[in-house]
């Protein structure tokens, strides 16, 4: 078995075995990842790069936003209106190739990180 396929396999069973919380976390490390390599791309001028970076990080928001359940009440309501603003950031951002949209939606996702961070770690 080959590195990538040791590391394929591991984060298989990460993902398999991981609590709902987990998961949400996982998806915003993986969002904070794309968005911080988009931004790099954009200032190194790769156009390409940065559009499928912010193409797989509105691929995350939209999971994150069908994960909601809004029968839940307010909470879910102001995350899926947190969730959508930052999705427009990074539609703004890819469409434009500014830095500056991708930087506050950058922000805000690694905000929300530490956020989901904090409420898994208290449960």
């Amino acid at each position: 078995m080959n590195a990538n396929a040791a590391y394929q396999a591991y984060k298989s069973v990460q993902v398999n075995t991981a609590s709902q919380g987990e998961l949400i976390i996982m998806l915003f490390d993986g969002a904070v990842r794309m968005a911080t390599q988009a931004d790099h791309y954009i200032e190194q001028g790769n156009i390409a790069g940065a559009n499928e970076k912010l193409l797989r990080v509105q691929d995350i928001m939209f999971e994150l936003i069908s994960a909601l359940n809004m029968d839940t009440g307010e909470i879910a309501k102001n995350l899926y209106q947190l969730y959508d603003f930052v999705n427009q950031l990074l539609i703004k951002a890819n469409v434009t190739k500014d830095r500056e949209p991708l930087q506050q939606a950058l922000k805000l996702l690694t905000e929300l990180r530490d956020m989901w961070r904090e409420v898994v770690a208290r449960v």
